[in-house]
Protein backbone atom coordinates (compact mmCIF):
# COMPACT_ATOMS: atom_id res chain seq x y z
CA UNK A 1 0.00 0.00 0.00
CA UNK A 2 1.45 3.28 -1.17
CA UNK A 3 2.08 5.95 1.99
CA UNK A 4 -0.56 8.75 2.78
CA UNK A 5 0.68 12.37 0.59
CA UNK A 6 2.05 14.89 2.97
CA UNK A 7 0.62 17.92 1.30
CA UNK A 8 2.17 20.94 1.52
CA UNK A 9 0.66 22.97 -1.60
CA UNK A 10 -2.77 21.86 0.25
CA UNK A 11 -2.14 23.23 3.82
CA UNK A 12 0.02 25.84 2.60
CA UNK A 13 -3.78 27.31 0.85
CA UNK A 14 -5.31 26.49 3.96
CA UNK A 15 -3.04 28.63 6.27
CA UNK A 16 -2.85 31.48 3.78
CA UNK A 17 -6.53 31.69 3.92
CA UNK A 18 -6.47 32.01 7.65
CA UNK A 19 -3.72 34.37 7.33
CA UNK A 20 -5.78 37.01 4.72
CA UNK A 21 -8.58 37.50 7.33
CA UNK A 22 -5.69 38.08 9.95
CA UNK A 23 -3.93 40.44 7.54
CA UNK A 24 -7.14 42.24 6.67
CA UNK A 25 -8.15 42.54 10.67
CA UNK A 26 -4.42 44.15 11.16
CA UNK A 27 -4.97 46.52 8.12
CA UNK A 28 -8.24 47.59 10.09
CA UNK A 29 -6.48 48.40 12.87
CA UNK A 30 -3.61 50.95 10.86
CA UNK A 31 -1.05 48.38 10.89
CA UNK A 32 -0.32 46.70 7.37
CA UNK A 33 1.86 43.94 7.90
CA UNK A 34 5.39 45.41 5.36
CA UNK A 35 8.42 43.01 3.96
CA UNK A 36 11.27 43.99 2.63
CA UNK A 37 13.25 41.77 0.58
CA UNK A 38 17.11 42.45 -0.60
CA UNK A 39 18.50 40.38 -3.83
CA UNK A 40 21.64 40.77 -4.59
CA UNK A 41 23.47 39.71 -8.25
CA UNK A 42 21.47 37.81 -11.17
CA UNK A 43 20.73 34.25 -9.54
CA UNK A 44 18.33 33.22 -11.48
CA UNK A 45 16.88 30.61 -8.72
CA UNK A 46 17.06 33.52 -6.23
CA UNK A 47 14.87 35.47 -8.75
CA UNK A 48 12.47 33.09 -8.94
CA UNK A 49 12.39 32.30 -5.14
CA UNK A 50 11.95 36.02 -4.55
CA UNK A 51 8.75 36.01 -6.95
CA UNK A 52 6.91 33.42 -5.84
CA UNK A 53 7.70 35.43 -2.56
CA UNK A 54 6.25 38.64 -3.57
CA UNK A 55 3.43 36.89 -5.26
CA UNK A 56 2.56 35.28 -1.94
CA UNK A 57 2.83 38.67 0.05
CA UNK A 58 0.74 40.24 -2.90
CA UNK A 59 -2.31 37.40 -2.15
CA UNK A 60 -2.44 37.89 0.82
CA UNK A 61 -2.13 41.53 1.52
CA UNK A 62 0.80 41.93 2.88
CA UNK A 63 2.78 45.22 1.74
CA UNK A 64 5.87 43.97 0.23
CA UNK A 65 8.92 45.65 -0.86
CA UNK A 66 12.04 44.57 -3.26
CA UNK A 67 15.35 46.27 -3.18
CA UNK A 68 18.14 44.71 -5.91
CA UNK A 69 21.67 45.16 -5.92
CA UNK A 70 24.29 44.54 -8.87
CA UNK A 71 26.89 41.65 -8.43
CA UNK A 72 30.03 43.80 -6.97
CA UNK A 73 27.79 45.78 -3.94
CA UNK A 74 30.13 46.23 -1.40
CA UNK A 75 29.34 44.61 1.79
CA UNK A 76 28.96 47.96 3.29
CA UNK A 77 26.61 49.03 0.95
CA UNK A 78 23.83 46.24 1.59
CA UNK A 79 24.58 46.52 5.36
CA UNK A 80 23.47 49.96 5.17
CA UNK A 81 20.69 49.16 3.30
CA UNK A 82 19.42 46.87 6.33
CA UNK A 83 20.67 49.70 8.80
CA UNK A 84 17.51 51.67 7.06
CA UNK A 85 15.26 49.19 6.91
CA UNK A 86 15.62 48.26 10.80
CA UNK A 87 14.21 51.95 11.27
CA UNK A 88 11.89 51.63 8.89
CA UNK A 89 8.48 51.62 11.15
CA UNK A 90 6.52 50.63 7.81
CA UNK A 91 9.03 47.13 7.27
CA UNK A 92 7.95 43.95 10.06
CA UNK A 93 10.19 41.62 8.11
CA UNK A 94 14.10 41.81 6.65
CA UNK A 95 14.90 39.11 4.16
CA UNK A 96 18.20 38.70 2.61
CA UNK A 97 17.71 36.28 -0.61
CA UNK A 98 20.61 33.40 -0.03
CA UNK A 99 23.25 32.76 -1.65
CA UNK A 100 25.17 35.90 -1.40
CA UNK A 101 28.02 37.17 -3.53
CA UNK A 102 31.41 36.27 -2.58
CA UNK A 103 33.00 39.46 -1.36
CA UNK A 104 29.75 39.71 0.98
CA UNK A 105 29.55 37.67 4.45
CA UNK A 106 26.45 36.17 4.96
CA UNK A 107 27.17 35.95 8.73
CA UNK A 108 27.77 39.79 8.96
CA UNK A 109 24.51 40.40 6.76
CA UNK A 110 22.07 37.88 8.80
CA UNK A 111 24.03 39.04 12.45
CA UNK A 112 22.88 42.71 10.82
CA UNK A 113 18.84 41.99 10.49
CA UNK A 114 17.12 43.03 14.17
CA UNK A 115 16.40 40.10 15.93
CA UNK A 116 12.68 41.82 15.99
CA UNK A 117 12.60 41.82 12.22
CA UNK A 118 14.42 38.44 11.43
CA UNK A 119 11.40 36.91 10.04
CA UNK A 120 14.00 33.80 8.54
CA UNK A 121 14.74 33.73 11.68
CA UNK A 122 18.51 32.86 10.56
CA UNK A 123 19.83 35.36 13.71
CA UNK A 124 21.62 33.92 16.38
CA UNK A 125 19.65 35.52 19.01
CA UNK A 126 16.34 34.13 17.67
CA UNK A 127 18.19 30.77 16.85
CA UNK A 128 19.37 30.63 21.10
CA UNK A 129 15.96 31.24 22.11
CA UNK A 130 14.81 28.48 19.72
CA UNK A 131 17.18 26.20 21.74
CA UNK A 132 15.49 27.10 24.36
CA UNK A 133 11.88 26.95 23.24
CA UNK A 134 11.42 30.42 24.62
CA UNK A 135 8.91 32.66 21.55
CA UNK A 136 10.92 33.76 18.62
CA UNK A 137 10.88 33.29 15.33
CA UNK A 138 11.11 30.11 13.84
CA UNK A 139 13.36 29.07 10.54
CA UNK A 140 10.64 28.88 7.88
CA UNK A 141 11.77 25.73 6.53
CA UNK A 142 11.70 23.79 9.94
CA UNK A 143 8.74 25.64 11.09
CA UNK A 144 7.21 24.46 7.95
CA UNK A 145 7.95 20.48 8.57
CA UNK A 146 6.70 20.59 12.01
CA UNK A 147 3.63 22.08 11.10
CA UNK A 148 2.59 19.71 8.47
CA UNK A 149 3.70 16.62 10.89
CA UNK A 150 0.75 18.44 13.60
CA UNK A 151 -1.60 18.96 10.36
CA UNK A 152 -1.63 15.48 10.07
CA UNK A 153 -1.52 14.15 13.46
CA UNK A 154 1.63 12.48 13.60
CA UNK A 155 3.05 11.66 16.84
CA UNK A 156 6.76 13.40 17.68
CA UNK A 157 7.35 12.70 21.30
CA UNK A 158 9.02 9.97 22.03
CA UNK A 159 9.65 9.11 18.27
CA UNK A 160 12.98 8.51 16.90
CA UNK A 161 13.57 11.11 14.10
CA UNK A 162 16.60 10.88 11.97
CA UNK A 163 18.22 14.38 10.15
CA UNK A 164 20.34 13.37 7.30
CA UNK A 165 22.02 16.98 6.07
CA UNK A 166 23.29 19.46 9.08
CA UNK A 167 22.84 22.67 7.22
CA UNK A 168 22.36 25.81 9.76
CA UNK A 169 19.41 26.69 7.08
CA UNK A 170 16.81 23.22 7.29
CA UNK A 171 19.07 20.36 8.98
CA UNK A 172 20.46 21.95 12.25
CA UNK A 173 17.39 23.41 13.05
CA UNK A 174 15.10 21.08 11.97
CA UNK A 175 16.19 18.84 14.74
CA UNK A 176 15.88 21.29 17.09
CA UNK A 177 12.73 21.71 16.73
CA UNK A 178 11.62 18.17 17.05
CA UNK A 179 13.71 17.67 19.91
CA UNK A 180 11.23 20.59 21.43
CA UNK A 181 8.45 18.38 20.13
CA UNK A 182 9.75 15.75 22.85
CA UNK A 183 11.49 13.42 19.80
CA UNK A 184 14.72 11.67 20.18
CA UNK A 185 16.70 12.99 17.20
CA UNK A 186 19.84 11.53 15.33
CA UNK A 187 21.56 13.68 12.72
CA UNK A 188 23.47 12.21 9.93
CA UNK A 189 25.95 13.90 6.96
CA UNK A 190 28.53 13.51 5.22
CA UNK A 191 31.43 12.20 7.40
CA UNK A 192 28.75 9.78 9.00
CA UNK A 193 29.80 6.18 8.58
CA UNK A 194 26.94 3.59 7.51
CA UNK A 195 23.85 6.11 7.03
CA UNK A 196 21.75 3.65 6.32
CA UNK A 197 22.37 2.14 9.83
CA UNK A 198 20.86 5.10 10.98
CA UNK A 199 18.30 5.98 8.71
CA UNK A 200 16.66 2.27 8.52
CA UNK A 201 15.96 3.11 12.67
CA UNK A 202 14.10 6.60 12.05
CA UNK A 203 10.18 6.14 12.97
CA UNK A 204 10.43 9.89 11.25
CA UNK A 205 12.94 10.67 8.58
CA UNK A 206 14.12 13.90 7.54
CA UNK A 207 16.48 14.46 4.43
CA UNK A 208 18.28 17.59 3.15
CA UNK A 209 21.42 17.46 1.60
CA UNK A 210 20.61 18.25 -2.45
CA UNK A 211 21.43 14.70 -3.68
CA UNK A 212 18.81 13.51 -5.96
CA UNK A 213 17.27 10.53 -5.17
CA UNK A 214 20.00 9.33 -2.24
CA UNK A 215 17.89 7.80 -0.08
CA UNK A 216 15.99 4.24 -1.24
CA UNK A 217 13.44 2.04 -0.39
CA UNK A 218 15.95 -0.06 1.64
CA UNK A 219 17.24 2.66 3.69
CA UNK A 220 14.06 3.33 5.31
CA UNK A 221 12.21 1.20 7.93
CA UNK A 222 8.41 -0.35 6.80
CA UNK A 223 5.79 2.26 8.35
CA UNK A 224 8.24 5.29 8.71
CA UNK A 225 7.59 9.14 7.87
CA UNK A 226 9.79 10.62 5.25
CA UNK A 227 10.05 14.48 5.09
CA UNK A 228 12.12 15.03 1.85
CA UNK A 229 13.54 18.64 1.99
CA UNK A 230 15.56 18.47 -1.35
CA UNK A 231 15.24 19.79 -4.46
CA UNK A 232 17.20 18.67 -7.12
CA UNK A 233 16.96 18.58 -11.28
CA UNK A 234 17.06 14.98 -13.01
CA UNK A 235 16.58 14.40 -16.85
CA UNK A 236 15.01 17.70 -16.63
CA UNK A 237 12.49 17.18 -13.86
CA UNK A 238 12.44 18.10 -10.27
CA UNK A 239 13.03 15.61 -7.59
CA UNK A 240 13.51 15.14 -4.17
CA UNK A 241 17.02 13.90 -1.82
CA UNK A 242 14.31 10.43 -2.06
CA UNK A 243 14.13 8.48 -4.76
CA UNK A 244 9.54 8.67 -4.20
CA UNK A 245 8.70 5.80 -6.15
CA UNK A 246 10.44 3.53 -4.49
CA UNK A 247 9.86 4.79 -0.83
CA UNK A 248 6.38 5.29 -1.31
CA UNK A 249 5.86 1.83 -1.08
CA UNK A 250 7.36 1.39 2.22
CA UNK A 251 6.57 4.43 4.05
CA UNK A 252 3.69 5.50 5.86
CA UNK A 253 3.87 9.30 4.92
CA UNK A 254 5.65 11.12 2.53
CA UNK A 255 6.58 14.51 0.72
CA UNK A 256 6.08 14.58 -2.29
CA UNK A 257 8.58 17.17 -4.80
CA UNK A 258 7.26 19.50 -5.45
CA UNK A 259 4.43 20.17 -3.45
CA UNK A 260 5.51 19.27 -0.65
CA UNK A 261 7.64 20.98 1.80
CA UNK A 262 8.31 24.14 -0.71
CA UNK A 263 5.36 25.66 -0.07
CA UNK A 264 5.49 25.34 3.73
CA UNK A 265 8.72 27.38 3.42
CA UNK A 266 6.95 31.04 1.93
CA UNK A 267 3.93 30.04 4.05
CA UNK A 268 5.69 30.46 7.22
CA UNK A 269 7.76 33.21 5.83
CA UNK A 270 4.44 34.70 5.91
CA UNK A 271 3.25 33.94 9.45
CA UNK A 272 6.40 35.14 10.74
CA UNK A 273 5.84 38.82 8.96
CA UNK A 274 2.29 38.53 10.53
CA UNK A 275 3.58 37.45 13.56
CA UNK A 276 6.04 40.66 13.54
CA UNK A 277 3.46 42.95 12.89
CA UNK A 278 1.23 42.18 15.63
CA UNK A 279 4.34 42.97 18.08
CA UNK A 280 4.02 46.07 16.43
CA UNK A 281 0.62 46.36 16.86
Amino acid sequence: MSAALLNGKELAAKKRETMKKEVSKLIEAGIKPGLAVILVGDNQASKTYVRSKQKACEQIGIHSVLTTMPEDTPEEVLLAEIDRLNEDPDIDGILVQLPLPSQISERAVIERIAPEKDVDGFHPVNIGRMMTKDKTFLPCTPFGIVEMLKEADIQMAGKHVVVVGRSNIVGKPVGQLLLNEDATVTYCHSRTDDIANFTKQADILIVAVGRAKMIKASDVKEGAVVVDVGMNREDGKLCGDVDFDEVREVASHITPVPGGVGPMTITMLLENTIQSAKERA
